[in-house]
């Protein structure tokens, strides 16, 4: 059984002009965890980042110029060909910010001209069909006139307001500006009304009589104009885009990466010439990584590697040693299910590989239908060839692939493929004929009425127990081998997950299976051996506390530890109890996704010709989206409270090693 990534502790010192190339080397490297965490510490604002705030000014540039630069984020953790930035290159950037400010400029300066103009524009057709003089208007006894700005969402409402005591006329075809009239008796109520609905008053000349069609026509020119202009400004920063789109994404990704490792120096321990650096490394990549950082430095760099026992904050507790895990593509691609739940303790057994195995043989019992599961198989084949591009979903292709594969074995032997259980008869009566008389199904999954079929199905539920006891008993295996290779005995050997715990456990499932397939009865001998194991698992504090050295050894006293002891029982037997049965999920799951299958299969004959083709289509769909979350889901449920709660007693430190990503100033 494999265990965690052995780890070494590097120290580093690290000459002053050699500082940037180390760090990236190490960044870019990606197996190098700094001991402290740099993150707790930040830059002071009075130290300068040059790198960043070019980074700004280009990623403002980018951005005006429409370029995308989700290719660097893409690839942003790949950063082994992206160089620093030199000064010459920041002479080129400022070229870059300078033609590119300028356009900027031209272009806002002419589209305001052009807001000026249109919004002139929009004030003179408004006042276009206004020919008598305003001062004539205004000055008739009998009629009072105010013009001005209103929103037209309420000018049916106003004029609904105002009614029979005055007049509102619109202005222009856009109505945002209007002319009420009304009696002079009435101006108080009309200018309430207006008051009312946010009306704007104007100044108008006295002697206004409108727009002449001249200048209306002028502005239409030069609104025409500024048009063609900034049609121009817009080809012109196209054509600058791209032109110059490759070099400023280059330097974008240099830009980022000098930042970062300005940032990154600015936090370490220093001297004025020498930089201090301990982070964790992988032993299987220590010698080399030495070697090129010797190589890279000119044989500047002094270096110390320490074995994990070497290491006084990890021998007193106040560290812990990061857990890498390293496992093949297929494996690999489970360690975020791990972690998402804790990391195992340096030193102990990797149990990825065995969630690998659980995840992809629970999950195909319980979606088994060949032609769904040949869907999560095309899937994740695309997905591994990048043809599907979802997200960072793409590096679980190879689950995708696996469950594939077991989804697609159980239906080939339930004899489901798509719902229907016709395509496969053929094959399964071929097989089943190899042994005996032909069936239509190698396992017949759906529910029947006859005595047969109860028993099949009591029997798969048997089978779900059983797989149920394989994956507790490797659970509790784990946890006694882990407590062994740390030198905790007494762990090892009392309490519930301990070999008492386990004994107790394993015996009531063989006294279980001798009762019912043999018929043997309970005897004296059994009791015994059952209350012993009971008794070391009840009181596993104090025989752990007696074998591994510590004192006291009833820490609180005879009377809280029989206490804790009738607890411990009852959490004994219920625990082992829940944990076996809710592998009925299991068998539940694979009965119910039969039944389904049957339901759009049913539907389908119901309503026949084309519709079925749409029913099949559109059931199956939701089985594979829906049902396949569901079954995901119950899959990790089983995994974390059955399996992993049997060894993770304790969590460790995940191994997050130094790298570059692509980060906007």
């Amino acid at each position: 059984m494999a265990r965690t990534t052995q780890m070494r502790l590097i120290e580093l010192m690290v000459l002053k002009q050699d500082i940037e190339a180390v760090l990236a080397f190490l960044g870019k490297n990606g197996n190098f965890q700094f001991q402290s965490d740099l993150d707790e510490k930040t830059v002071p604002d009075s130290v300068e980042n040059k790198a960043k705030n070019y980074l700004a000014q280009l990623e403002q540039a980018r951005a005006y110029l429409g370029i995308d630069d989700s290719c660097i984020d893409s690839g942003s953790k790949d950063f082994k060909s992206t160089p620093l930035i030199s000064e010459s290159d920041y002479d080129e950037i400022q070229n870059i910010l300078d033609s590119v400010s300028k356009l900027s400029e031209q272009e806002s300066t002419e589209r305001d001209k052009q807001k000026r103009l249109t919004e002139a524009y929009k004030e003179a057709l408004s006042f276009s069909n206004l020919k008598a003089s305003y001062s004539e208007l205004e000055h008739l006894s009998f009629l009072s006139l105010k013009i001005g700005k209103i929103d037209p969402g309420v000018l049916d409402e106003l004029k609904f307001a105002v009614g029979s005591r005055g007049i509102i006329i619109p202005l222009g075809e856009d109505k945002t500006r209007i002319l009420a009239a009304s009696s002079k008796k009435g101006r108080f109520a009309l200018d309430t009304e207006l008051s009312r609905y946010g009306f704007i008053p104007m100044e108008i000349p006295k002697d206004f009589k409108g727009i002449p069609d001249d200048i209306i026509e002028s502005f239409k020119t030069q609104i025409a104009e500024c048009d063609k202009k900034i049609e121009d400004y817009s080809a012109e920063r196209k054509n600058f885009s791209e032109t110059h789109d490759d070099k400023i994404l280059k330097y974008l990704a240099s830009l980022s990466l000098s930042s970062q490792i300005f940032d990154t120096k600015e936090k370490l321990e220093a001297t004025q010439m020498v930089y201090r650096i301990t982070g964790w490394i992988p032993f299987s990549d220590s010698i080399e990584m030495m070697k090129k950082l010797d190589q890279l430095t000119e044989g500047r760099i002094s270096i110390r590697e320490y074995l994990p026992e070497e290491v006084p904050s990890i021998v007193n507790g106040h560290e812990k040693v990061p857990v890498h895990l390293e496992n093949g593509k297929f494996v690999n691609s489970f360690k975020r299910m791990i972690f998402s739940y804790g990391s195992p303790v340096y030193g102990t057994i990797d149990p990825t590989p065995f969630v690998a195995v659980f995840f992809t043989v629970l999950f195909g019992i319980m979606f088994g239908d060949a032609g769904q599961g040949l869907v999560f198989l095309l899937l994740g084949l695309l997905m591994a060839k990048n043809v599907i591009k979802v997200g960072g979903w793409n590096k679980f292709a190879p689950i995708f692939i696996a469950i594939g594969i077991t989804s697609t074995v159980m239906g080939v032997l339930t004899g489901e493929f798509f719902g229907t259980e016709v395509v496969l008869e053929p094959f399964a009566r071929w097989v089943t004929g190899l042994f005996g008389e032909p069936r239509n199904q190698i396992l017949h999954m759906m529910p029947q009425s006859d005595p047969e079929s109860i028993k099949r199905m009591f029997m798969f539920f048997g089978f779900s127990i059983a797989v149920g006891f394989v994956i507790n008993s490797i659970g509790l295996i784990l946890n006694i081998v882990n407590n062994f290779m740390r030198r905790r005995p007494g762990h090892a050997l009392f309490g519930k997950t301990g070999i008492s715990g386990a004994f107790f456990f394993w015996y009531i499932v063989v006294l279980v299976i001798r009762i019912a397939a043999f018929g043997h009865k309970i005897n004296v001998s059994d009791w015994v051996i059952i209350g012993t194991a009971l008794f070391l698992s009840a009181f596993g504090e104090p025989f752990t506390r007696l074998v591994e050295g510590e004192r006291p050894v009833l820490e609180n006293g005879l009377g809280t530890a029989v206490i804790e002891a009738v607890v411990e029982i009852l959490e004994i037997v219920s625990s082992y109890l829940s944990n076996s049965i809710s592998f009925l999920r299991v068998g539940a799951f694979a009965l119910s996704h039969a039944v389904l299958g049957f339901i759009i299969l049913t539907m389908m004959e119901m309503v026949g010709g084309v519709g079925a083709v749409a029913v099949g289509i559109l059931g199956n769909a939701l089985v594979i989206v829906l049902e396949g979350m569901i079954v995901a889901i119950q899959v990790i449920r089983l995994q974390y409270y059955e399996f992993f709660s049997k060894f993770f007693n304790e969590t460790g430190r995940e191994f997050k090693p130094f790298c570059f990503e692509y980060k906007k100033a």
